[in-house]
């Protein structure tokens, strides 16, 4: 398997288990709601405030992740590519960015990749630059030494 495919893969078993942690945690939230609703003193209402403001955050949180796996899905790791976009590999001469989805840091092979979002502020600098391209971010820059 390709370097590509290990990192796509890998970001798509870690989102994965984001929006099933999150499925998870909907239904126990819905659980508490139903079970707080059935035995509610009239008096004491806080507890079902910050089980639904909960409720709504996983909610979002889920949404967020299922908008990453779609994004993730339309990756083609096959693909070599010319300039930085969606589903490059961008080597630099200090870091390693899967340009993909905002994950963080991933090892493979005791070696670190930085999986990141075009949105994200450095996926911004690097989107469609080339080899011997170079962009600073947080006082470091980066020279892209090859992209695939």
């Amino acid at each position: 398997m390709s370097l590509k495919h290990e990192l796509l893969s890998a970001c798509l078993e870690h989102v994965n288990k984001r929006i099933v942690s999150y499925k998870n945690e909907i239904e126990l939230l819905k659980e508490a709601i139903e079970s707080s609703d059935k035995s509610k003193d009239e008096d004491d209402d806080s507890g079902s405030g910050k089980l639904f403001d909960d409720l709504e955050k996983n909610g979002q949180h889920l949404a967020d992740a299922s908008k990453a796996l779609d994004t993730l899905k339309i990756i083609n790791p096959n693909l070599k590519h010319d300039s930085a976009v969606l589903g490059s590999l961008v080597t630099t001469n200090s870091a390693a960015f899967y340009l993909a989805v905002s994950i963080g840091k991933i090892e493979l092979d005791t070696r670190p990749y930085l999986v990141i979002s075009l949105n994200s502020p450095i996926g911004m600098l690097l989107k469609n630059k080339l080899t011997g391209d170079s962009v600073t971010f947080n006082n470091t820059t980066y020279t892209i030494k090859e992209i695939c």
